[in-house]
Parts: C-alpha cells; structure tokens; sequence
C-alpha cells in the first residue's frame, strides 16, 4: 500500500517529535506550511502553551505582493521579533516534517535574522 504526501509527512513528524520538544528554558518553534499560507508558532510543551504565534493571514502581511519564500522570510522575522520581545532568544526548531527547503528553510532564516539562535 503506498502512502500519501500528508501520510508520509505525519509519519516522519511523530518521529520528529520525540526528538524535539520546548520547555520553558528551549521552546519548540513549530511550522505549518499550506499550499497557500504559512505559519509558525513558538510553544513551551511542558505546560501546553503556546508562547508567540504568526501567520501569513496576519494583517501586516496582506498587502505583500511577492512570492512565497519572500513572504515565509518575513513571517520568520516577525516571530523572531516576538520571541525576543518575550525573552526568548534560543528555540528548537520543528520544522513539522517538510523538508529543510524553499519557505521552510526561509522562515528559519528570518528567524535567525531577527535574534533567535537554533
């Protein structure tokens, strides 16, 4: 039986998360990639909560006329921002099994740009 993208991609995440998980001292940065929208949440999974989030959808980012790998840059710089603003200035990264590349890759770098270390 051959498994879908969504199926391969749940699979290697479960996998992932055993791995990497936020405490308060090191929040887990977790992605969500859509076809159209990207997100990015910075969560401390000790207590289940979560820390900063940003979307694509957010208001300061529906005028962007660009593609999706400039705006996944500036979803990552706008997280970054947050977390630093909440004291937050190292995170592991979930990347939420997509491959380390093109928007994903992207958001991190902005991340990076923006003061997070991971």
């Amino acid at each position: 039986m051959k498994m879908t993208k969504t199926q391969r991609r749940q699979r290697i995440q479960k996998r992932y998360r055993d791995t990497v998980l936020g405490s308060a001292a090191m929040p887990r940065m977790s992605i969500f990639r859509s076809n159209k929208e990207i997100y990015a949440q910075i969560i401390n999974d000790e207590t289940g909560v979560t820390l900063a989030a940003v979307s694509s959808r957010d208001k300061e980012f529906v005028e962007h006329s660009g593609t999706k790998i400039e705006l996944a840059q500036k979803v990552g710089k706008s997280i970054g921002e947050k977390a630093v603003a909440a004291g937050i200035s190292a995170i592991r990264f979930d990347r939420g099994g997509y491959l380390y590349h093109g928007r994903v890759k992207s958001l991190a770098d902005g991340a990076r740009e923006a003061g997070l270390n991971f």
